[in-house]
Order: C-alpha cells, then structure tokens, then sequence
C-alpha cells in the first residue's frame, strides 16, 4: 500500500497524517513563548502509548501541547469521521489497538462494537449463564445503565428476550 500524507484538521501548517497512522511534523518556522524563532526539521513522530493500549501522538499549537489518539487522527481525516461521544466510534477491525492503518480501521456504532468478537459465555450479546442460578441471563445496557430481563432455561429464550428489548429500543412503535 502507497503511503499518503495528508494535512491534519486544525493543524494544517504543522502536522501530516498518514494512511499507515505515521504522524509527521513538517518543516517550519516557529517562535517560543520568549519571542526566540527557530526551525522545525521535518520528521516522523514517535507514538506514545496509552493505559489502555492505543497510540497516540503530542501536537502542539499556540505553545499549548494535546495529546491526540492516532486511530482519531487517521479516522477524522481519511473517513471524514466526526467524533461524537460514544454514539459513533472508531474500530480496529483486527482488534489490534496498534494497527493504526487506515484500512484497519471502520466506523460502526457503540452497540456493535460492544458486541463485536465478544468473548464470554454466551454466543449472543447480552447472554451470559448465571452460576448461582444455573441458569441463562440476559440484561442489556440503556443510556449507560444495565437492565435485567430476566432468567432462562435455555441460550436461546434469553437471547429472544435481549433482541425483544433490543427492537423495543430501536424501533418505539414495535412495543
């Protein structure tokens, strides 16, 4: 794959972003908080790595330094991604948190990419088997709080009771 930079939004004059998820510092000329003007050398930047194992890069402008996630960075400006919240976000298709290429990387919902190549008990999202109880569990999360719906004999019955919820959710007039 043919690496292409681009400008990065807001950051225009300093910085490039790659299809690869390398970050470069362009040549330029800059003046510190004293006043003193100095050349900037065009170069690659090193990644940082955050707690929860991303990438991410130190940009500065307006001697003010922001540390920015590197899949943010290719998203918002190779997919025109609009960071909102969690309603939107940004998947590692690989699930590999440091394959920052831009053909790794899709925009799906907070719902999907809670259920995506989940792990756990259950082949369904929002299944899980109750110990204590011996029996299936299914619960699904509304506007950040977890709702029980119940306790079931078999997967199945509980995952018709998630997907019920779950269609309640989404489509209001199917109640």
């Amino acid at each position: 794959m043919k690496e292409i930079f681009k400008d990065i939004k807001g950051y225009e004059n300093s910085y490039q972003i790659s299809n690869l998820g390398n970050v470069k510092s362009k040549k330029r000329l800059v003046t510190n908080n004293i006043g003193h003007s100095y050349e900037i050398k065009e170069r690659i930047l090193k990644h940082g790595s955050d707690g929860g194992g991303y990438d991410y890069v130190i940009l500065r402008k307006n001697n003010k330094s922001t540390n920015i996630k590197v899949h943010k960075l290719v998203a918002v400006n190779f997919l025109n991604h609009t960071p909102s919240g969690q309603e939107m976000v940004i998947d590692h298709i690989d699930n590999n948190n440091k394959n920052n290429r831009l053909n790794n990387l899709q925009i799906i919902s907070q719902r999907e990419n809670t259920s995506k190549d989940k792990k756990g008990t259950s082949k369904y999202t929002g299944v899980s088997w109750h110990k204590p109880r011996k029996k299936w569990m299914a619960a699904i999360r509304i506007n950040g709080k977890l709702k029980h719906l119940g306790y079931f004999k078999n997967e199945y019955d509980a995952h018709l009771a998630y997907q019920k919820k779950l269609s309640e959710i989404t489509n209001p007039l199917n109640k």
